[in-house]
């Protein structure tokens, strides 16, 4: 399993500083919007005409 030290720190530290819920969420909202950009390029890549 992959070292998720990093990862943790950051979150602990969003939510040390009054981030609570939200900062948690918006990081998780961010995270699957490009998830979202990056799968529909890698799909509608294979309808491109040459």
């Amino acid at each position: 399993m992959p070292d998720m030290t990093g990862l943790t720190e950051v979150l602990a530290a969003t939510t040390k500083h009054g981030g609570g819920p939200g900062a948690l969420l918006r990081i998780v909202l961010v995270v699957g919007v490009v998830g979202a950009v990056l799968l529909a390029w890698f799909l509608l890549r294979g309808y491109k005409q040459d």
